[in-house]
This record gives C-alpha cells, structure tokens and sequence, in this order.
C-alpha cells in the first residue's frame, strides 16, 4: 500500500550538505514537504532534523513504506545518520504504569478518550487495584501487578512482557511510584518517560511538597524525563512552573504541583513521538 505522508528524523555529525541531498531525495520520490525543522548543535558539532513528507501528487503516490526506507538507507550511510522514517498515520502504541496517584493517568486517558493524543493508549499496569474501574470503563485492559521485595523481579518481568505482547512503543510511568531495575531501564532504554516535581533532588523521599512548603519555595513544577538506571536523572523532555504566592496553602500547593505535573507529561509524551 502507498503512503500518504511520512515523517523522517534524522542526526548525524555536521557538515554540508546535508539538507540539499534530503531536499533532492524527496523531490525525486514525488513528495511534498509539509513542514521541516532543522538545528545545529556547535558544541558537539551535530546536526538533527524532522521532515514531515507528503505525496505531492495524486497521480504520483508515495512508494510504500519499506520501500522509502531502502531507498533511503545509502543517504544515511553516507551522512553516517542516526535515523527513522515512519509512517505518520501510524499511532505509537503506548502502555502508562500507576500506583495511587492517578491525575497524570486521568489526563492521559481523557486526552487520548477525545482524540487530541497522538498515541494510542493500549493498556495499564498498576502496583494497586484502585484505578482497575476507571481503566476498564475506558474499554482497556488493567493489570494490577503487586510489588514486594520478593516479588520485584519477576513483576518487572512480566510488564516486559505486557509490552512485548501489545507491541507497546512507549512505557509513561504517570506517578508510578516504584524504583526500576538496573536491568529494566537497559531493556526500556529511550522507549520510557517518568515525570517527577522539580523539587527533586532538594526535596526527596515522602511528602516532597509539604517539604517544599515547609522551606517556603516561590516557585513550583514538574520535570518529565527519559528513564534511566540513574534515578530521576535522565534526559529531560520538558519543564514547567507555577509562582508560588504569599497565600498559597499546602493544599492548593499539591493541587497546583498536580496540575502542572500532568501538562508537563502529556506534552512529554507529545513531543517524544514527534
């Protein structure tokens, strides 16, 4: 089958060229280029872009999907490129891990329920049972997965295996309060994103706001970010913050800590399938 429209992501060491060679390459497949954005990092003298390419006539389509592909790869060769190119009908597939805390589950589930995510939600897995309705009444799966000393391992195991059997892309763990294994962050290595407030790591352990209120920050906000076996340290994604006023409560300190915990994650989640 023909493709409509493909995005194509690129990076690869600086130098010239570059974009004349990708320009001319889409011009001779017969496609259209519907939006690019291109940057240069000085500092580590490499270069990144995204192409989102359409079929620039209706006489002439787009070859299939495996076919661009190939006829791309000696392009990457050349350029020595870490690359993707996809299908933008595809939607990633994604499974979001809970414990107690379910805003950044809500705000996920209502976003992807009114088709404004670019994803589709496939599934949840919990340490706790409370969220089982709410997942199920959304027509998904829910699997509630207890964890205990004795069991961490072989609960790990068995979301790895949730994911390999929903052919999940991306793992969101949306206020998933446990701490991953060295060996499970390997194995989900750029395909999972954690989001965390940004007191961290002036703030950790229990009760991270009522600690923060306690010392009288002025500003609060989340941090979304690529999980790694280096707690909480991870590439980030996205940031963002609320100024903390005179008359701000512990209350409306959590339910502002909330709120932008739940935009910083979506966005997240957004940006990383661009």
């Amino acid at each position: 089958m023909s493709l409509e429209r493909f995005i194509l992501t690129i990076g690869c060491p600086e130098t010239t060229g570059i974009v004349r060679r990708i320009s001319d390459y889409i011009y001779q497949l017969g496609g259209s280029i519907v939006e690019a954005a291109q940057y240069t990092d000085v500092a580590e003298q490499r270069f990144f872009a995204r192409w989102e390419v359409a079929a620039g006539d209706a006489a002439q389509p787009l070859p299939d999907l495996e076919a661009v592909r190939s006829s791309f790869e000696p392009i990457a060769a050349e350029f020595e490129m870490d690359w993707k190119l996809v299908d933008a009908h595809e939607k990633p597939r994604i499974l979001i891990a809970v414990s107690k805390f379910g805003h950044c589950l809500n705000d996920l589930l209502y976003r992807w329920h009114e088709d404004v995510f670019p994803g589709e939600i496939v599934g949840v897995v919990s340490n706790h049972p409370d969220y089982a309705k709410k997942v199920e009444w959304y027509g998904l799966p829910f699997f509630h997965l207890p964890v205990s000393a004795d069991n961490k391992t072989s609960q790990e195991a068995e979301i790895l295996k949730i994911m390999d059997e929903l052919d999940v892309d991306l793992l969101v763990l949306a206020r998933y309060m446990q701490i991953l294994s060295d060996d499970m962050c390997r194995k989900i290595a750029g395909r999972a994103i954690n989001i965390h407030h940004s007191f961290l790591p002036s703030f950790k352990g229990a009760r991270p706001y009522h600690q923060a209120f306690d010392r009288g920050v002025k500003v609060t906000g989340a941090t979304a970010h690529y999980v790694t076996s280096e707690l909480d340290e991870g590439p980030i994604i996205e940031q963002d913050v609320q100024r903390i006023e005179h008359n701000t409560d512990i209350d409306k300190l959590v339910r502002m800590g909330k709120n932008v915990e739940s935009v910083v994650l979506s966005r997240a989640v957004i940006w990383h399938f661009q």
